[in-house]
């Protein structure tokens, strides 16, 4: 395992970061490199909320990166996540969404698992009438489902590929538990879920989770009615190895910022815009401002005023991701902050301002870049580093995430960010 003193942070190394080549958003030898050594290496990936399985039998079909994996509760309560490929001949074992059942038969041949992935039954195994059959030597233990190792951090469940992965408290990092603590420190319900494609390179998004120079500029709903302006109070905060992110803004003190931004004659800013229906963003006092906490390689967890969700974000291609969101609030919530978590999440749904805005921007990206440019693009809003920072006009959150994606994968994709440039 990389310790912190091992992390090369030279002045070569973080110019790196600032000069990512477009080949990483579109060659599919750079896509299978991550499905192999990222997803499937030392990572921990979000696979579901505990609360989406919270009786024995109870499962979910999830990914880890593109191979499809089901998070399942045995009969004593604990979590298992396996491959969603029957170990007889490679069909899908589980084909629903979710449900509950004690026992996972595939429907080709019958092969049945429990809830752990353990092989419990194998039709005709003896054979008919002493003809046929499976080897007297066939052992059932020896042909189980491919099992990841499982982690849970409050109700957020994480499987990983590599048993060597550190452990999760140590993964996370102190700078991310503590946000953490501050969402999932009681029980949840489920609310409900959403899904998002966009033809666009999962890293995309990943980038644009991490970037809050963007969001005053390309979401100008959020701008024009002073929910998030990049003059606000805020702060990016990353663990050492500066593959996670806590990206935090709060409101500033409204008519001193109402006074600043009309003598900076700031368009986007007016006062007087009211909406027809402001209970879409009439709301309660709960929390301090807002929250997108980035873990890498591919969860976001989201506070935006009332509204409360995970995405999960799931390549399906070089040039393809989805994105699933799974909506939540507490189960002592009173019915009436209920309905303002719902009526809120109408933003951030496929048809909101930020979901479709955010899915529109990666998306003129990858077209672009589709005539397999040797460009490269420029990130160095608030310097070159990926300290940091104590203000939201910056993108030193997404240089940190190429300097840990160069530390996994830089010499199998041929070139990581800023090639050999120093």
């Amino acid at each position: 395992m990389t310790s912190t003193s091992d992390i090369d942070t030279s002045a070569a190394a973080r110019r790196h970061a600032t000069q990512v080549p477009y080949r990483l958003f579109y060659d599919q030898d750079v896509y299978d490199a991550e499905q192999r050594h990222l997803f499937r290496g030392p990572t921990w990936n979000f696979v579901g909320l505990a609360a989406e399985v919270p009786e024995p039998g109870d499962f979910k079909a999830s990914f880890v990166g593109d191979t499809p994996v089901v998070l399942t509760r045995d009969r004593d309560g604990a979590l298992h996540c396996w491959v969603n490929r029957c170990a007889h001949r490679g069909a899908l074992v589980c084909r629903e969404p979710r449900g509950n059942r004690n026992a996972h038969r595939c429907v080709y041949h019958q092969w049945t698992y429990d809830p752990a992935g353990r092989l419990r039954g194998v039709p005709f195994r003896a054979g008919i009438d002493g003809k046929g059959g499976a080897p007297a030597d066939f052992d059932l233990a020896r042909h189980g489902l491919q099992t990841l190792a499982v982690a849970t951090y409050g109700d957020l469940v994480f499987a990983a590929f590599d048993p060597a992965v550190e452990a999760l408290d140590d993964y996370l990092g102190a700078p991310m538990r503590a946000a953490l603590d501050g969402i999932f420190n009681r029980p949840l319900t489920v609310l409900g879920h959403t899904r998002q494609y966009a033809a666009a390179n999962w890293k995309l998004y990943a980038e644009n989770v991490r970037d809050p120079y963007h969001a005053s500029l390309l979401h100008l709903f959020h701008a024009t009615f002073g929910f998030y302006r990049s003059s606000q109070p805020g702060r990016i905060h990353m663990d050492p190895r500066r593959r996670h992110c806590v990206l935090e803004s709060w409101p500033a003190d409204a008519k001193a910022e109402a006074a600043r931004l009309a003598a900076e004659d700031v368009t986007s800013y007016r006062a007087k815009y009211t909406l027809a229906d402001p209970s879409l963003v009439t709301g309660r006092p709960e929390f301090r401002g807002l929250q997108i906490l980035s873990v890498f390689p591919g969860l976001v967890v989201q506070q935006i005023q009332n509204t409360l969700a995970v995405r999960q974000l799931l390549p399906k291609g070089v040039g393809r991701f989805e994105l699933v969101v799974t909506l939540f609030g507490y189960a002592d919530d009173d019915p009436e902050l209920t309905a303002i978590r719902l009526k809120q999440a109408n933003l951030i749904g496929p048809a909101g301002f930020i979901s479709m805005e955010d899915g529109h921007a990666t998306e003129i990206v990858q077209r672009a870049i589709a005539d397999r440019t040797a460009a490269e693009s420029v990130v160095v809003m608030g310097g070159y580093d990926a300290a940091d920072r104590d203000d939201l006009v910056n993108e030193a959150a997404i240089r940190g995430f190429w300097q840990h994606y160069r530390e996994l994968l830089g010499e199998r994709v041929g070139h990581a960010p800023g090639g050999d440039r120093g």
